[in-house]
């Protein structure tokens, strides 16, 4: 069931997503396939319905800076970076707090966090005032999907919604950055952001991990 963002169909989906079901959303970089990030059988949804493995962790979206501070231990560099280029398609990896559900990081002492530009994505995270993970909308492994009607033809039956917020901006999934270390930030995957144009809001040189 493919969505126009209309008042009433956000509406609709913030009361599915806080019912423990799984939309799809827009965002400037691709689809996400979105559940309450609080909620262990939401994310277990998640996991099941990309057919992705339990050891591969989820992005986390919040709407603003403030909620994403409820959610990992904040330093001087996450803090600089996130004021520089959020919102946007980068993902900060830090500590995260307990509130946070094991499923979501995989067992991990970390968690990846992003604050999305896509207003219409922006706008469903405030009126669920929770945050939210979403994973490329798409099973695993497949080509990750920049309009709705290809979220249809992957997932469309297995999910609740698909929320329509027309093509995305980027079409590629975030920039993501390690900062748990604010002296030794690490790219872990290239995106819209480069390294140097990263590196011009921190004191130090980034290190790459990925190809």
């Amino acid at each position: 069931m493919i969505l126009s963002p209309t008042s009433e169909n956000l509406t609709k989906c913030a009361e599915l997503i806080l019912s423990d079901a799984l939309i799809a959303v827009p965002t400037e970089t691709v689809y996400g396939l979105a559940g309450n990030a609080l909620s262990e059988k939401a994310a277990s949804k998640i996991f099941e319905v990309k057919q992705r493995p339990m050891t591969d962790p989820l992005i986390i979206h919040c709407h603003d800076f403030e909620q994403a501070c409820n959610y990992f231990e904040i330093n001087q560099a996450i803090e600089r970076l996130a004021t520089a280029l959020w919102p946007g398609p980068l993902t900060i990896v830090g500590i995260k707090k307990d509130i946070i559900p094991n499923i979501i990081t995989s067992g991990q002492e970390t968690i990846a966090l992003r604050i999305p530009e896509n207003p219409v994505f922006r706008k469903l995270i405030q009126l669920v005032n929770t945050p939210l993970a979403a994973p490329s909308a798409n099973p695993f492994g497949y080509i990750s999907p920049t309009e709705a009607i290809h979220v249809e033809r992957t997932l469309g039956g297995k999910i609740s919604a698909i929320l329509d917020g027309g093509r995305c901006h980027h079409g590629l999934e975030s920039t993501i950055i390690d900062l748990r270390d604010p002296e030794n930030p690490i790219l872990l995957r290239h995106g819209p952001y480069g390294k140097k144009q990263i590196e011009l809001f921190l004191d130090h040189t980034i290190r790459t991990v990925c190809k």
